[in-house]
């Protein structure tokens, strides 16, 4: 059952402050509180408090009860309770969200829209936003003709969205993929000459591209450019080598 977590009440924090000008530790309070001593601990961060040891090595008198005091820590405590929370990136009412909305309709993905978005304004930082909190304004919608119509939009429009993963990660699948892990063990011992791994290096901006080819026994080298550095440009050079 999980557990509901209790604030700090005004009793509590006097309590606090007579504990620490008797020079109880933040165990013995947490005890006479009936608190763990992780909450004591951050009461006493969020207030400024300093412990004997960091006193010590200050000149001057030493302040009372380490300096935290119960009235500005409730007044603190009320003030943040009472200040909203930051309101969501895809606030309904704002000129982001109807924006998104506005390049969905155009049949823009929420990938492009994340691309897009900061060519259209580039001086303003709150016009930034991640496909995946996009798609997540999506389906948090309320059900009506508005989700329904935004939805619609999507490539693959799905009432509820599908989990990226249902017991396999299916992100940059290749089709008939062989593990490496499933290479035979004499090849992993390198004591049988003949056995050559591959690999493709790509320049800056993907303008260039170089094909490596090493017999895994000698390990002798052999490199070849490859024109574009696609896939079947890189299997036509590695048959050549």
């Amino acid at each position: 059952m999980k557990t509901k977590y209790k604030h700090l009440n005004f009793e509590e924090r006097v309590l606090i402050q007579l504990s620490l000008e008797k020079g109880c530790t933040i165990r013995a309070i947490a005890l006479s509180l009936d608190r763990s001593a992780s909450s004591v601990s951050r009461e006493l961060a969020r207030n400024n408090w300093c412990s004997p040891q960091a006193q010590a090595s200050k000149p001057g008198r030493p302040a009372l009860a380490g300096g935290y005091r119960a009235v500005l820590a409730q007044q603190r405590s009320r003030v943040a309770r009472s200040s909203g929370r930051k309101p969501p990136l895809l606030a309904s009412d704002g000129f982001l969200w109807a924006q998104v909305q506005k390049l969905l309709k155009q049949r823009y993905s929420p990938e492009q829209i994340a691309g897009i978005l900061p060519r259209m304004y580039p001086d303003d930082l709150s016009m930034r936003v991640s496909h995946e909190t996009i798609y997540t304004a999506l389906y948090a919608m309320p059900r009506g003709e508005l989700r329904t119509e935004l939805l619609a939009t999507l490539r693959q429009a799905r009432k509820a969205r599908r989990p990226r993963a249902r017991g396999e990660d299916r992100r940059g699948e290749i089709p008939n993929m062989v593990s490496i892990h499933q290479r035979p063990p004499e090849v992993d011992d390198r004591v049988i000459p003949g056995h050559w791994e591959g690999d493709l290096i790509k320049g800056r901006g993907n303008a260039s591209a170089v094909g490596t080819l090493v017999e895994r026994t000698s390990l002798f080298v052999t490199l070849a450019k490859v024109a574009d550095g696609g896939a079947q440009a890189a299997v036509e050079v590695s048959a050549q080598c």
